[in-house]
């Protein structure tokens, strides 16, 4: 009868403690809205290695997450939809960018607020945009612009 009960117990802590990490897994990856944040919009020219979940910055802090991305028909651009925390209000002229963490690390969005007066109302779109950066494509551009510029100079130095 002791061990009954000791398993029921140790039962009950095991499925305690996994509910406890799914609801924290589930919060953390951006699976449960959180109800005290307002939708924005942003339509990108590229949102290379960026998902729905990943974070949106200010200023280094998180304060959003990309909820939603579509191509759009019409423009061929990647529309988002972005939830912001309520205590965020950013202005009208507030800017969006996608932005990486280094060399070797992930893509988060970033939000340059702007300095007007009015903010931006839910379900607004943040009209100044930048896509991402392809490393590859300013790699190529960096080694073919430098290979130009030695041919120029040396043009220039020869009788």
């Amino acid at each position: 009868m002791a061990y009954e009960r000791a398993e029921i117990l140790a039962g009950a802590a095991i499925l305690a403690v996994a509910i406890g990490f799914a609801v924290y897994a589930g919060q953390g990856s951006g699976l449960m809205r959180q109800p005290e944040s307002y939708p924005l919009l942003a339509s990108f020219r590229s949102v290379e290695g960026i998902t729905v979940g990943s974070d949106v910055r200010l200023a280094g802090v998180k304060v959003g997450t990309i909820t939603d991305l579509t191509l759009n028909p019409q423009t061929f651009f990647a529309d988002a939809k972005i939830e912001v925390r309520n205590d965020v209000l950013l202005p009208t002229d507030s800017a969006i960018l996608i932005s990486s963490e280094g060399l070797l690390g992930g893509n988060f969005v970033e939000i340059l607020p702007g300095g007007a007066l009015e903010n931006l109302a839910p379900g607004e779109e943040i009209e100044d945009t930048q896509g991402a950066v392809s490393l590859i494509t300013l790699l190529l551009k960096f080694a073919g612009g430098s290979a130009e510029d030695a041919a120029a100079t040396d043009e220039a130095l020869s009788p």
